[in-house]
């Protein structure tokens, strides 16, 4: 097939991608411009299924969302679950509060609930905890940080806040629930893309004995990185980085260079 006078080149090495998420909804998602690019296949299936507390259990945490001035988020999930939350509980949010995000994709997701400001809105500039830190430690003085986790939360983020005389909060707004991904794995993936620890996690409940056997594992951001090298992946494809903000652009330029091989 030829579209817009672009012929396809083979790329012979890699045919079937497994991304660990639900499929975008519509047509006009970047990762199906990328599968016309290269003539793969492109599989969606969610390796986590994320379960929201409801409001009667988060009140037994006893934690005043009013009383906290900044919030921090590592996730887009939980930035769906705390305002989820608020408004379950017809809680308003001051339009004064800082947001502090690990990644620019995570902030720019706020922009779904808030009217995203960018004196409001910080983020780190390479995905890791150390960026995400630099810019809290910026902007720390006099602020209440709200942390809105799943019951398995980032310790080194709330390790690095109390280190710092940080006054904070864990909410617990979501479980992490590992799917069923037998049938999924059995397909034998060329490459298979992770975005969060929880998907790492889920492939080695369901296969503990997994061997990686020459398939191209993907993985976003710093903690994902941690979980996959901890569970003794090899890393083919990393975002973000400069050239690659975004698990697409850094899947470009893995093919890309399979291209000129």
């Amino acid at each position: 097939m030829v579209k817009n006078g672009e012929k396809h080149t083979e790329n012979k090495a890699v045919k079937k991608i497994l991304i660990t998420q639900p499929k975008p909804e519509g047509e006009k998602s970047p990762y199906f411009d990328l599968a016309r690019k290269y003539d793969i296949e492109l599989h969606f299936h969610p390796f986590i299924i994320v379960e929201g507390i409801p409001a009667k259990e988060f009140r037994k945490q006893k934690i005043d969302i009013p009383n906290y001035t900044a919030v921090i988020f590592t996730s887009r999930n939980a930035i769906d679950h705390f305002f989820r939350i608020c408004e379950e509980m017809k809680i308003s949010i001051s339009q004064d509060t800082k947001y502090f995000c690990i990644t620019e994709a995570v902030a720019l997701y706020l922009q779904k609930f808030i009217l995203y400001r960018k004196r409001k809105v910080f983020y780190g500039a390479d995905g890791s905890n150390k960026s995400l830190f630099d810019v809290i430690n910026k902007h720390k003085e006099n602020e209440k940080f709200l942390y809105p986790t799943s019951e398995s939360f980032d310790s080194e983020i709330t390790n690095w806040l109390k280190s710092h005389h940080c006054e904070y909060a864990t909410p617990v707004l979501y479980r992490i629930i590992s799917n069923d991904i037998k049938e999924v794995i059995a397909r034998n993936f060329d490459v298979i893309c992770f975005f969060t620890p929880g998907g790492v996690k889920s492939l080695l409940e369901n296969f503990p004995k997994y061997k990686q056997n020459g398939t191209k594992i993907g993985a976003f951001g710093a903690n994902t990185f941690k979980a996959a090298e901890d569970a003794g992946l090899t890393l083919d494809i990393k975002a973000p980085q400069p050239q690659a903000p975004s698990m697409v652009s850094a899947l470009e330029l893995f093919l890309a260079s399979l291209r000129k091989k």
